[in-house]
C-alpha cells in the first residue's frame, strides 16, 4: 500500500479541510459584501489581494489524484517571516524593515523568504500607503512555497500570539514547533521585565532575537535561557529617510489646531516640535503637553504636532487635550498657550520622510520603548532628538548624536497586561530645558542632528544589519544540519 507523503516534506499548508472551508467563506464573503464600501469589505479585498495565489494552491490538491509540486528553485533553504505585514503597529514596520534589508542587500543568498500575516488587524490604509514595488514584493514573498524541513520559522510578534495563541490570529509557528527546522521568536518589551508565561513560551524557541541589550538583560533576568537571547538591532531605511529627497509636507493643512494661535510656517508658526505616537499612557504625551505648554507661550514662535492614533480608546483626540490642560490648571502664559497641533489622518508610509522633514525638532518623552522607530527615522533625517534615556533608545542615542531626557524615577505600571512591572517617568522640568535649549541653539542641534543621521548609517543601515541577521540565520541552519 502506498505511503502518505511526509508531512515535514510537503510544502507549508495547514490541513486541506481548514484551507478550504476558510476558501469557501472567503469566497461567500466577498460575495455578499461586493455591494458594500464598508471596511469590512475593504479588509476582505486586502486578503483577497494578498493571498489570491496561496488560494490556487491550496485548492490546486483538492481536484487531483495526487500531490504534484514544481521543484524548488534553489537555494532549497527557506525562511518563513511570520508578523503584522498587514498592520500598521510597530512589530509591522520592523518586520517589513527586516525582510526588505534581506532581499534587497543579500547578494547571493543562501535561503529565499517567504512571509505571512500574523499577529494583529489588517489595515487597507497601511496597504495602500505602501510603495508599488513594496507591494510587488510583498505579494511575491507571500507566493513562495517552503517545505518545513528546510524552513526555519521566524514568529515576529508579542509572544502571546506565538503557538498556541492567546488570541484569534494565525497561530507561529503554523502548527506546533516539531516539524520545522527551527523557530526564532522576534520580541521586546516594553517594561522592566517578561510576564512569566512568556517567559515560558520564550524558552520554547531556538533562539529569541531582542533588539538592544536592555532586552537581553531584562529577559534573562525574567528566567529567558541566556544561550537563547541574541541582540538582532533594527535596520532604518537611510535611503528612504534622506533629508536631501524629500520637500516637507504642509503641516497646517493636514493638521487640526487645538490650542494657541494659527499661522503658516514663516509667518507664526515657526520652531515645529514633532512628536509620533500612538494614545496611550506609555507614550508620554501627558509629559510633553505639561512641559511644552509650561515652557512656552503664544509669545515664543512655536508649535508642537502630534501625529497620533487610537490604542484600546476612542479618537477624541482634542478633547483628551483639552480636558488634560482643564485638569492641570494651568494658566495661559503672555499671548495664550503655545500652538498645538494634532494630526489623526493616517499618513502613508511614502510620505513619512516628508513629514519628518517638515518638522524642526523630534521630541518623545517615552516612558519605555521595545526600539522606538519613529525616533530613529527622525534620527535618519537629520532631525535633533529629545527622548528618553531608557528603555530601546539606549541603544543608539547618546549625548552626542541627541538630547537624553533624564528619568526621574521608576514607577509601577497600574493596568493592563503588563501591571505590576516598572517603567519610566521622564523628568518634565529637564524636558522644558531641553525643549527650550534646541529651539535657542539652532547650531547645537543642527550637530547633533547631523550625527544622529551618521550614526543611523554607520550602525543601522538596511546592508549593515541585513548581514548581522543572514549570519544569524545560516548559523541554525548549520547547527541543525550537524544534529
Amino acid at each position: 500500500m502506498e505511503q502518505p507523503p511526509d508531512r515535514k516534506n510537503r510544502p507549508w499548508r495547514f490541513s486541506t479541510f481548514v484551507y478550504s472551508s476558510s476558501i469557501l467563506f472567503l469566497l461567500l464573503s466577498i460575495l455578499i459584501l461586493s455591494f458594500t464600501t464598508t471596511d469590512l469589505y475593504k479588509t476582505q479585498s486586502l486578503r483577497l489581494t494578498f493571498t489570491a495565489h496561496r488560494i490556487y494552491t491550496y485548492l490546486q490538491p483538492l481536484f487531483s489524484k495526487s500531490e504534484t509540486h514544481k521543484p524548488l528553485s534553489s537555494p532549497s533553504h527557506c525562511v518563513l517571516w511570520m508578523a503584522p505585514f498587514l498592520s500598521s503597529g510597530g512589530y509591522s514596520s520592523e518586520a517589513w524593515s527586516y525582510v526588505l534589508s534581506l532581499r534587497r542587500n543579500l547578494e547571493n543568498p543562501k535561503f529565499r523568504i517567504a512571509i505571512e500575516h500574523h499577529g494583529d488587524l489588517q489595515s487597507i490604509e497601511f496597504w495602500n500607503g505602501l510603495a508599488r514595488e513594496t507591494k510587488e514584493l510583498a505579494i511575491e514573498m507571500h507566493n513562495t512555497v517552503c517545505r518545513p524541513n528546510e524552513t526555519i520559522v521566524v514568529c515576529h510578534s508579542e509572544p502571546g500570539a506565538w503557538y498556541p495563541p492567546l488570541f484569534e490570529t494565525l497561530p507561529c509557528p503554523p502548527y506546533g514547533y516539531g516539524d520545522f527546522r527551527g523557530v526564532i521568536g522576534r520580541t521586546m518589551f516594553e517594561t522592566d521585565r517578561v510576564n512569566r508565561q512568556h517567559v515560558e513560551r520564550c524558552n520554547k524557541m531556538d533562539r529569541v532575537w531582542v533588539p538592544t541589550e536592555f532586552h537581553v538583560s531584562s529577559f534573562v533576568e525574567s528566567g529567558v535561557d541566556s544561550s537563547k537571547v541574541v541582540k538582532i538591532v533594527q535596520p532604518v531605511d537611510v535611503d528612504v529617510f534622506d533629508p536631501l529627497k524629500y520637500e516637507p509636507l504642509d503641516l497646517v493643512e493636514i493638521g487640526d489646531l487645538v490650542l494657541g494661535g494659527s499661522g503658516v510656517r514663516g509667518l507664526g508658526l515657526g520652531f515645529v516640535f514633532l512628536s509620533v505616537f500612538k494614545w496611550e499612557q506609555r507614550k508620554g504625551w501627558d509629559v510633553l503637553l505639561k512641559a511644552y505648554l509650561s515652557e512656552f507661550s503664544g509669545k515664543d514662535s512655536v508649535a508642537l504636532f502630534l501625529l497620533t492614533n487610537a490604542y484600546h480608546s476612542d479618537g477624541d483626540f482634542e478633547n483628551k487635550i483639552v480636558d488634560f490642560v482643564k485638569e492641570l490648571n494651568l494658566e495661559e502664559g503672555e499671548g495664550g498657550y503655545a500652538s498645538v497641533y494634532v494630526i489623526d489622518k493616517h499618513i502613508a508610509q511614502v510620505d513619512l520622510p516628508r513629514l519628518y522633514k517638515a518638522a524642526d525638532a523630534f521630541v518623545l518623552p517615552t516612558r519605555g520603548e521595545g526600539w522606538g522607530r519613529p525616533i530613529v527615522e527622525a534620527m535618519a533625517m537629520s532631525l535633533p532628538v529629545i527622548a528618553t534615556n531608557w528603555s530601546g533608545p539606549t541603544e543608539y542615542l547618546t549625548e552626542e548624536n541627541g538630547y537624553l531626557l533624564v528619568v526621574e524615577e521608576m514607577s509601577e505600571v497600574k493596568g493592563g497586561p503588563f501591571e505590576g512591572h516598572l517603567w519610566a517617568e521622564p523628568s518634565v522640568d529637564k524636558l522644558r530645558v531641553l525643549m527650550r535649549r534646541v529651539v535657542s541653539e539652532p547650531d547645537e542641534a543642527k550637530v547633533k542632528g547631523k550625527r544622529g543621521r551618521e550614526d543611523m548609517v554607520k550602525n543601522f543601515a538596511p546592508e549593515v544589519v541585513a548581514k548581522v541577521v543572514a549570519d544569524q540565520i545560516e548559523r541554525i541552519f548549520k547547527e541543525k544540519i550537524r544534529r
